[in-house]
């Protein structure tokens, strides 16, 4: 995945609120602003906000139901970060592998 797909995901989870709205998305499924709002300590204005950037980002997708809303993650974008963690925790691996080798030899 190119960095330019992956800013943006890391730029909406860096946020404490826009991780809850994921966190209830993840748990209740799709659910209205208001309903979402209800579950959450800001806004609806500020539920807004946060989903717009969160869908921006690609992990939330909307669609309309009977005149309202409805918000549901979108995990593609989520394991394509977690693939890229997984593959940078694995180089720091191999790092710190040849490091314990050449201390190992030194001894």
């Amino acid at each position: 995945m190119n960095r330019d797909r992956l800013d943006p995901v890391f730029f909406a989870l860096s946020d404490p609120t826009r991780r809850d709205v994921i966190r209830h998305l993840s748990d209740d499924g799709p659910v209205t602003l208001v309903e979402l709002a209800s579950e959450l300590p800001v806004t609806r204005q500020a539920v807004a906000k946060h989903l717009a950037q969160l869908e921006e980002a690609g992990l939330v997708a909307s669609s309309a139901e009977g005149g309202r809303r409805r918000y549901r993650l979108t995990p593609g974008p989520l394991a394509d970060a977690m693939g890229w963690m997984v593959d940078v925790g694995a180089e720091w691996d191999d790092r710190l592998e040849a490091l314990r080798r050449h201390v190992e030899r030194r001894r």
